[in-house]
């Protein structure tokens, strides 16, 4: 067996490693190797991108979704979830607020719901992009037929955010109903990458029934397919679902991870993201120090984030939304590092 020190080394100079040797590094985890890890993290990254934290305005279109994924609040058949869906123009107001505040970059997350046709999304991109022009739009709306990811990209849409959720397939059988397929979803994830985007992949850490070896596949997933970006963080129970007295996810596990990742691929888009300050109040801090670079400020109207409910305890109000930029900015500055007002591309490396 590799020593642990040994298989940090060799993924800072290789960038890769074989799935049991990730599995070997999850399991020998503690205070010394999560402290080498981050530093060796924090010293790629800023190789990289130096001190930048990069900035996303993320507006929640819709609670509404067709699916019934397990771990999910706003699953379809939650009778207790609370619906929305923004209109083109409520839309178009956060991306003028978070124009205003500096946003570079506006992320379109919501779930899986018809009422967003390619017919609207097109439109309403053809309308950012005129009125931004040197901005970027990100989308997270799930699984869709390639022809409408062509549309969606050839109207303006530069990235697409779709969690892999696990690598394993069996994993992922436990996770979500039968109705949805990994093998489905590993495709719409080619396809985006095929057609122009910039790919976010990404997975819950601590899921019900996920091991070591889940986590290695999600690491050695990520080290093939490259994507742009990676979004992880720690699964949160939501007590109106199936697994609502499931254990979550640990902020702890969650930055051993980043730092891996960061390791693995040095430009990738890492985001610290709300759940990890969800369960920490200085859960995004923490990200940063184990290698992240980006965070998501919420741009949605105050009156819907709430409603927006995939977990539960999710921070609505305060610091984590666009408006406190200024409050998140002197939160960077206090662990010495500085927002930025910029697109947010991958550097090459």
């Amino acid at each position: 067996m590799s020593d642990p020190v040994f298989l940090i080394q060799k993924l800072e100079q290789t960038h890769s490693l074989r799935p049991e040797e990730y599995e070997l590094l999850l399991r020998a985890r503690n205070e010394t190797l999560t402290a080498l890890l981050q530093e060796r993290a924090v010293a790629v990254r800023k190789a990289v991108y130096g001190n930048a934290v990069f900035t996303r305005g993320l507006i929640e279109i819709s609670s509404f979704c067709k699916n019934n994924c397990l771990y999910c609040g706003i699953r379809r058949d939650n009778p207790k979830a609370e619906r929305y869906r923004l209109s083109p123009e409520e839309i178009l107001s956060c991306c003028r607020e978070g124009w205003a505040l500096g946003f570079r970059t506006f992320v379109l997350q919501g779930g899986e719901d018809p009422f967003f046709s390619d017919e609207l999304l097109t439109s309403l991109l053809r309308q950012i992009k005129q009125n931004y022009p040197d901005c970027a739009v990100t989308l997270s709306l799930g699984e869709r037929s390639r022809a409408s990811y062509e549309r969606l990209f050839e109207a303006g849409a530069d990235r697409y955010l779709l969690r892999h959720e696990t690598a394993c397939k069996s994993h992922y059988e436990r996770l979500h109903p039968a109705e949805l397929s990994w093998d489905h979803r590993m495709q719409c994830l080619r396809e985006l990458k095929e057609i122009g985007y910039q790919v976010g992949c990404g997975f819950m850490v601590g899921s019900p029934g996920q091991t070591e070896r889940e986590l290695a596949m999600d690491l050695k997933f990520v080290e093939s397919f490259r994507p742009a970006m990676c979004g992880i963080g720690p699964f949160i129970p939501h007590r109106d679902t199936p697994f609502a007295d499931c254990p979550g996810g640990s902020v702890a596990l969650s930055c051993y991870l980043l730092s891996i990742l960061r390791l693995i691929q040095p430009n990738l888009l890492l985001p610290a993201t709300t759940a990890l300050g969800t369960l920490d109040p200085l859960g995004r801090e923490k990200g940063i120090q184990a290698g992240a670079n980006v965070v998501m400020p919420n741009l949605s109207p105050v009156s819907v984030r709430k409603k927006y409910a995939l977990y539960d305890n999710k921070i609505c109000t305060g610091e984590e939304s666009a408006q406190c930029r200024s409050c998140l900015s002197q939160r960077m500055d206090s662990i010495g590092y500085q927002l930025v007002t910029d697109r947010g591309d991958p550097k090459v490396f």
